[in-house]
């Protein structure tokens, strides 16, 4: 669908085209005939025959698609016309196509396989991700920037920390996902009830060998309507997005002209403004949140699929279906563009400690608190602090200001702070360098794991 383009990405679509969904459907009815065959059930040379024509390019996609709705599955059509075009050839291997298995085992199966190479291509650009946030974290130590607390200026943190407020939930997405995937990304065979009776004896054989072949461990039993695993498995591709949203708005915060620290690059026009020539709009920071804001809605719908009657669905597993590749195209849409962000992103440090100081020393308040409550009692502190913070909100001079004038005049008693206690207070860079100091073991082991992660093969 049209809108679809701007919230999806190329590589998902092509991952679940129709004619990529079909060719992974005809792959596991091919690997199916080849495990028959291996345990005996059915001549090499049938095989051979059927395994040779299961190619989405020999059929007409779009009309098996238009089929599909009147026959209940996609499976359906697509099994009839290859049983159709191999007896054109070889009317004796016909009816071995599609044996012992049903249409939910054919489509799961594909789905797997479809969702197999978008995780592939998602596990790449989220280590991509981290990596530039991880690298980004590495270059600014110490960098002083504002803390907001609802949407207000609190106290100084410091980038790094910033920054690893984002990276660290990603990285547990990405060891998720992998968890989840080994766990999820199973063969789906146990014909019509899931029993597999109509194999007998040969059953686990038969599982065996489609499992080798398709590269799918055998699950304990047949998952038809046990879809908890799978359904782990986009619940975190959920969590993953929301992390995401919660970057994306953060970086669309921080580009605002009043705020201006982090600033997407303009490069080939992107972020223009068509009717005012002075914008530049966060647009990898609207795509990404675009894409993370229909992710609930899918996961709601996921959960909602897994109340499938007795031992096979009936409206439920559609649903699912439709919702899958949706949600995988959103997850790696919101990706791409926060990759996008990152990738050369404007980090304006200047700016960073500007906001700060344009508080006037009120991100110290609390420090100062701190050091007098113990010498003049919390009353006392108290009414102190709000008159000197009242005074700086009046535009009389920084709180650091107002607090020597009050040692001045003898409205703080002498000997309440020295000098160096209250430079200590108002102490920028050493605030920033302990917000660092807060993550420091975090970043060695944020690049511990995503080496980790690099160094093993996906599923």
């Amino acid at each position: 669908m049209l809108f679809e383009v701007f919230l999806s990405t190329p590589a998902m679509e092509a991952v679940f085209s129709p004619a990529a969904v079909v060719q992974s459907m005809m792959d596991v009815e091919a690997a199916l005939v080849r495990a028959q065959s291996k345990a005996g059930l059915m001549p090499a040379s049938a095989a051979q025959a059927i395994s040779s024509l299961c190619r989405a390019e020999l059929y007409d996609v779009p009309s098996l698609l238009a089929a599909a709705p009147a026959a209940g599955s996609l499976a359906m059509p697509t099994v009839q016309r290859l049983r159709e075009t191999v007896a054109l050839f070889d009317p004796a291997a016909s009816v071995y196509v599609h044996r012992n298995a049903c249409a939910q085992d054919i489509v799961d199966t594909a789905m797997v396989l479809c969702t197999r190479e978008a995780l592939r291509i998602l596990d790449d650009d989220l280590q991509g991700l981290c990596g530039q946030l991880l690298d980004l974290a590495r270059r600014h130590g110490a960098v002083p920037m504002l803390g907001r607390t609802l949407m207000q200026p609190a106290q100084v943190i410091s980038l790094r920390y910033k920054v690893m407020n984002w990276l660290m939930p990603l990285v547990r997405s990405a060891e998720m996902i992998r968890s989840h995937a080994r766990e999820a990304l199973r063969l789906q065979l146990g014909g019509p009830v899931g029993t597999l009776e109509s194999l007998g004896a040969d059953a686990d054989p038969v599982s065996r060998l489609l499992s080798e072949d398709l590269g799918l461990p055998v699950a304990e039993m047949c998952w038809h309507t046990q879809r908890d695993r799978w359904i782990r498995l986009a619940t975190e591709l959920g969590v993953l997005c929301g992390s995401m949203g919660k970057l994306a708005q953060d970086l669309a915060l921080l580009a605002q002209p009043e705020v201006d620290e982090i600033v997407e690059e303009p490069k080939d026009g992107r972020g223009s403004c068509i009717a005012l020539p002075h914008k530049h709009n966060p647009i990898a920071a609207q795509q990404a949140l675009a894409a993370t804001q229909r992710a609930p809605h899918r996961i709601a719908a996921l959960l909602g699929c897994m109340s499938q009657a007795h031992e096979r669905g009936l409206g439920q597993w559609p649903a699912e279906l439709a919702e899958w590749s949706s949600l995988m195209g959103a997850t790696h849409g919101a990706l791409i563009a926060l990759r996008r962000a990152m990738s050369t992103p404007d980090i304006r440090t200047a700016k960073m400690r500007a906001n700060v100081d344009a508080q006037l020393g009120l991100v110290g308040s609390e420090r100062l608190e701190l050091l007098l409550t113990p010498r003049l009692g919390r009353q006392r502190t108290d009414a102190i602090i709000q008159e000197l913070i009242r005074r700086v909100r009046q535009g009389q001079g920084s709180l650091m200001q107002m607090v020597r004038q009050a040692m001045d005049n003898g409205e703080l008693p002498e000997g309440s702070m020295s000098v160096r206690e209250l430079s200590d207070v108002f102490d920028i860079p050493a605030i920033a360098a302990w917000a660092d100091s807060r993550v420091e073991f975090t970043l060695r082991q944020a690049g511990q794991r995503l080496e980790l992660l690099a160094g093993q093969p996906f599923v």
